[in-house]
């Protein structure tokens, strides 16, 4: 998806004025592609409809859920400049998120830092991708997944690695997802002060950190990551179990603690 700075010409355009219009941008700068509806436009040309797209966000940080947004967009209304919700500013985001409620269909479903800690990291945002599908209102005939691994869905599942910046409809997802979740942080805040979380989302910047360490877990903490655990053990040290490894992938538990909206 990086356009080729070899070529000529660009959209048509003759190549000094191509020329021009890379050299107005910042040295060492790559334009990089928008997402397109492309793939989507190829299935609706077969017959296959609704096709939903689907992303998550909050897989790094140390404390909050896992979000998980599907959507599908409407081919005849679909908002303009959507993209990759990293590549977009706090402002453009909400408003692109505004845009998308608006004209598509859309879930979202939420995997708590209990199911994260039951389950790791993974096997709990693979599971709220799939329940914000099968919130959908009307069920898809396909969905596209950002990321390498497919989903528990009652459709045909597609997998698209780096899919935000490729997909049009999984890059309309991750901006419903990282809306949702930025906003339940700020909420979140409110009721844990001190540990930051309406800055920066539960990530583990320094400042999360220092308060981590000084303040101990909140609940809100996913009590098996790293730094969690060295802070549990300064503030709680009676209370430290053996700790389960994140990273295996083990059978799925009878009980289901997430909520879906």
């Amino acid at each position: 998806m990086i356009r080729d700075k070899s070529a000529k010409k660009t959209d048509g355009k003759s190549g000094k004025q191509a020329g021009k219009e890379k050299a107005d941008l910042p040295k060492g700068v790559i334009a990089v592609a928008p997402p397109s509806f492309r793939r989507e436009r190829a299935l609706i040309k077969r017959g296959v409809w609704p096709i939903a797209g689907c992303d998550e966000a909050g897989r790094g940080p140390l404390a909050g859920p896992v979000v998980a947004a599907a959507v599908i967009l409407d081919p005849k209304r679909v908002p303009k400049g959507i993209d990759d919700s990293k590549r977009l500013t706090a402002e453009r985001r909400e408003e692109l998120f505004e845009e998308i409620c608006a004209t598509s269909s859309f879930a979202v479903a939420f995997a708590s830092p209990a199911r994260i800690d039951r389950d790791n990291i993974l096997r709990a945002s693979l599971w709220a991708l799939a329940r914000s599908v099968r919130a959908l209102p009307e069920m898809p005939k396909h969905v596209f997944v950002d990321g390498r691994d497919k989903i528990d869905a009652p459709c045909d599942c597609e997998a698209v690695i780096g899919g935000d910046g490729i997909v049009m409809s999984i890059a309309a997802a991750s901006i419903i997802a990282k809306v949702t979740r930025d906003r339940l942080m700020s909420a979140l805040a409110l009721d844990c002060p001190g540990y930051g979380f309406e800055t920066h989302k539960g990530y583990a910047v320094p400042e999360h950190r220092e308060a981590l360490d000084r303040l101990g877990p909140s609940v809100h903490h996913r009590r098996f990551f790293a730094p969690v655990i060295a802070a549990r053990l300064k503030h709680f040290p009676e209370a430290v179990e053996v700790e389960p490894d994140l990273f295996t992938v083990d059978a799925e538990s009878a009980s289901d603690i997430s909520a879906t909206i």
